[in-house]
């Protein structure tokens, strides 16, 4: 019963910690009222949380390997009553500054269920499972929708005091429902981070989230004020609106970890970041309220769906750190939170519009979208190098004039030539000189009019042996039909030869 619990309870969780982690974002314009902020300093201030938000991520993503999603969600809620209480005081810049750190708990805690609940779930089904927790991202929703309505009538330092009751409520459901017996990952963490760390995966999937859960954080914390300044919306309409870029970006997270659960996950991020590229160009026109719109519902169906995707992607190319990569992937997406409303602050200082931010964000769009078609090509050729290397039979493979080009490992097994002694060679280093050369010639000319030949023929090991091969040799052609390379796969059958020999004797 406890193991079927905690996709919902760590989902809670999350929704608990990110609504928590941008309280000061989603009330900045009451807070404006009471604490004096320069407009330089604003973007900084609803930015600060995502700093720690981000870097706790790698130790929370480890941690919960070695100690349980439990615990570590329990000292995270305990932890966080105090920021949430200090906010809830604050009366100067710098109050909201040393609040607004700790608050990055918060979002920190993401990593912690999704390097503990895929323990409980086969791997097909990893990305639904990731995708569902991901929808704990409703938690800022819910506070940008209900915090400004609840500030409107109470004040926000008030508001901001209701949370600590939300705190204690779930630090004691997971004192009593988190899982105590969850399998636990004791590999240290400088072993985990060198089985990793130079895999450029890993650093491609950073990227990628860098773009996708960065712009989901950023557009969070940045369209509230924005929508208040640049298009003179009505604090709870813009709080509203926001609402609604982050329930899409929300629901959207399982339906891309669903999704890749059942197509190429590679297939749906150049859909993503293609979308992407052409919504951030939308933006950087500065359109009216109408195509602006467009263009950010544009951004969130993109940051659902790359993010459920991006989650489905990571256990699967690394199962066994998943603790570490889930919490270096999810920092960087945090990061990509923290830099873009900072971006476009100063670019709107020094420009008095946003255009060459929005611009900025397409190019690298742009750029992941092609690291992606990289990535693909690149994962089609390992699988054909690794079928090559991984057959039980011998192959070898030559250009257009015979020299060979590559040999798997099976050939050297079979004829004990290493890889070294036989590229750049012919064929006829394995002759026996048991065929006449009239045998050759009409296996070519078969070749040549069918493009195949299969047959037996007796070869020689490197050590002078005959042995009797079943051979097959292809010829690979161009667009235009033209040769350009040939395939040979062969076994040694000089075994099965004799057994069938035998047996015609005895008969």
């Amino acid at each position: 019963m406890i193991r079927k619990m905690q996709l919902p309870l760590q989902t809670l969780n999350l929704i608990v910690g990110f609504a928590i982690w941008v309280i000061i974002s989603s009330l900045m314009p009451f807070i404006t009222d009471d604490i004096q902020i320069p407009a330089s300093k604003l973007s900084m201030v609803t930015a600060i949380p995502v700093v720690l938000g981000s870097v706790l991520r790698i130790p929370l993503g480890y941690y919960a390997n070695i100690f349980g999603a439990r615990i570590i969600f329990l000292v995270s809620f305990v932890l966080l009553l105090f920021p949430v209480y200090y906010i809830s005081e604050a009366s100067s810049l710098t109050d909201l500054i040393i609040g607004g750190l700790f608050l990055g708990i918060g979002g920190a805690v993401f990593s912690v269920g999704v390097t503990s609940l895929p323990k409980y779930y086969p791997k097909e089904k990893h990305g639904l499972v990731n995708g569902v927790y991901g929808m704990g991202n409703i938690g800022t929703a819910v506070t940008t929708f209900s915090a400004p309505i609840i500030a409107k009538q109470i004040g926000w330092a008030p508001t901001v005091k209701l949370y600590l009751i939300l705190l204690l409520v779930f630090i004691v459901l997971n004192l009593f429902l988190g899982d105590r017996k969850e399998v636990k990952v004791k590999t240290p963490i400088i072993e985990q981070m060198k089985g990793v760390y130079k895999n450029q995966k890993l650093w491609f999937f950073s990227l990628f989230y860098f773009i996708t859960f960065g712009s989901f954080v950023a557009f969070t914390v940045y369209l509230p004020n924005f929508l208040v300044s640049n298009f003179e919306l009505d604090k709870v309409d813009a709080g509203m609106r926001t609402a609604g870029f982050i329930a899409v970006a929300t629901f959207l997270r399982p339906v891309g970890g669903w999704l890749a659960d059942r197509f190429q996950p590679l297939f749906l991020l150049m859909g993503t970041f293609a979308t992407y590229t052409l919504a951030a160009i939308l933006l950087a026109f500065s359109p009216s309220i109408g195509l602006y719109s467009v263009g950010s519902l544009a951004i969130a169906v993109c940051a659902g769906i790359g993010n459920g995707v991006i989650f489905k992607l990571v256990p699967f190319y690394f199962n066994k750190q998943a603790g570490v990569v889930n919490g270096i992937v999810s920092m960087m997406g945090g990061l990509g939170g923290f830099f873009p409303p900072i971006m476009l602050s100063a670019i709107h200082s020094a420009t008095g519009q946003y255009a060459i931010g929005f611009m900025l964000l397409s190019q690298v769009a742009l750029a992941s979208l092609v690291l992606v078609v990289w990535m693909y090509y690149q994962d089609r050729l390992s699988l054909q190098s690794e079928v090559f290397n991984s057959t039980g039979q011998g192959v070898l493979v030559t250009d257009i004039s015979g020299t060979i080009m590559a040999v798997n490992p099976a050939f050297c097994q079979l004829t004990g030539y290493s890889e070294e002694e036989v590229v750049g060679e012919k064929p006829s280093v394995l002759k026996s000189g048991r065929q006449p050369k009239e045998f050759y010639n009409q296996m070519w000319a078969e070749i040549k009019e069918k493009g195949i030949w299969q047959g037996e023929i007796w070869n020689k090991r490197k050590n002078g042996q005959q042995y009797l091969q079943w051979l097959t040799i292809s010829a690979v052609k161009d667009e235009t039909g033209e040769d350009v390379r040939y395939v040979g796969t062969f076994n040694d059958i000089t075994g099965e030869k004799s057994k069938k020999t035998v047996q015609g004797r005895s008969s």
